[in-house]
């Protein structure tokens, strides 16, 4: 397996270098929006510390996201009054795995509503307004 690089664009959020609209963290991870969201309110889930994927992370890293990916999940469900929530994960290029640094997505999701065609930037605005959403739902 390939060696975490500490230059992917997760690892430069996480230092503040590219912008991001975050929506919760704690000591150990960090939940932001994604810019190209194929349902509102699609965001990510990260560990601080440094991994490629689900195969070289710690299972304290580990349990550190899972438990954010659990609250999330539970606030997306809340802000959008969803059915149903997605988590994905993938790990490595032939698993689907796009950005080298562990990250979950969670996609609240509705009954009979597809999620939209990966790829496509999001409106900036309206993710704001999604983000500020989910924070109101874990107040």
């Amino acid at each position: 397996m390939t060696a975490y690089d500490p230059d992917n664009i997760f690892a430069k959020i996480l230092r503040d270098e590219i912008p991001s609209t975050r929506v919760f963290e704690d000591d150990e991870t960090l939940a932001f929006m994604d810019i190209m969201p194929r349902a509102d309110g699609h965001l990510l889930v990260i560990p601080k510390t440094p991994c490629r994927n689900v195969l070289d992370a710690s299972p304290d890293q580990l349990a550190a996201v899972i438990r954010t990916v659990q609250k999330l999940g539970r606030a997306v469900m809340t802000a959008f009054d969803a059915d149903g929530v997605t988590v994905q994960q993938f790990n490595e290029a032939a698993g689907g795995q796009e950005v080298f640094h562990l990250h979950f997505h969670v996609l609240p999701r509705h009954e009979d509503v597809s999620l939209r065609p990966p790829g496509k930037m999001g409106d900036f605005d309206v993710i704001a307004e999604h983000a500020e959403k989910i924070r109101a739902a874990l107040s």
